[in-house]
């Protein structure tokens, strides 16, 4: 028997849309670490965007993925180890700070005690800062550490992008359910959280879009009622 089903013509054939990569890195440079509060940081030339999270919760690798990079962010053993912030011009458009992880429990007490005013004093007296990544993992409720930097943010004001990690650690079942969880927990709708799997590459994109949104925003440094002021002249 004869197939009658009529020939396929172009009309017919369906059309695959390429997905526009909204962050395409063309140039990475790394500038340099900052060792301590107060110590050296690049000149504030580009808006920065912060990335922090605890210690062993996969900032390392999420950023590798993040920036197509299979060593951009070197991937350590032991968590913990990374001391310093540290700085990357992406694309000439905004400055990567990678902050310590922190709360690594074999870390000792006055290890730990450097961290924390170098961080926090990052955080507060950088002049181009325009928002943090903070990185939570999608197995676990926010510890302490985790905790005390989101008061910290939410006492800053600094808008925060929340990106969940090791997404792929969990069977497809879980997680929606952890999701609805952790934005119960942050007081957020569950879009607003970014889930991420460094392994899959799930939320690469929906991330980097979200980070250029953030570039795209109003200092948040300064009061909305003086934002679009026009500067006074200089006095002759």
């Amino acid at each position: 028997m004869s197939d009658s089903s009529p020939p396929l013509t172009d009309a017919d054939t369906p059309v695959v849309v390429p997905r526009i990569d909204p962050l395409v890195i063309k140039s990475l440079e790394y500038l340099g670490p900052m060792a301590k509060q107060g110590g050296w940081r690049p000149d504030p030339d580009l808006p920065e965007i912060a990335f922090a999270g605890r210690s062993n919760v996969g900032k390392s690798s999420l950023l590798n993925r993040l920036m197509r990079r299979k060593s951009f962010a070197r991937v350590s053993n032991t968590p913990g180890r990374t001391r310093e912030i540290h700085f990357f011009n992406v694309n000439k458009l905004f400055c990567l700070a990678d902050l310590p992880g922190y709360g690594y429990a074999k870390i000792s007490k006055a290890r730990k005690a450097e961290w924390r005013p170098l961080i926090e004093g990052y955080l507060k007296d950088s002049p181009v800062l325009r928002g943090v990544v903070q990185l939570l993992d999608v197995r676990h409720d926010p510890t302490e550490d985790d905790l005390t930097m989101l008061d910290f943010l939410a006492d800053l004001g600094v808008p925060t992008i929340f990106a969940v990690t090791k997404i792929d650690k969990l069977r497809k079942l879980e997680v929606k359910p952890r999701l609805e969880t952790l934005s119960k927990f942050l007081g957020l709708d569950i879009d607003q959280i970014v889930p991420f799997s460094a392994t899959t590459g799930l939320g690469r994109d929906e991330l980097a879009s979200a980070l250029i949104d953030l570039l795209a925003l109003p200092d948040w440094k300064v009061p909305e009622d003086h934002a679009d002021e026009p500067s006074e002249p200089e006095a002759t």
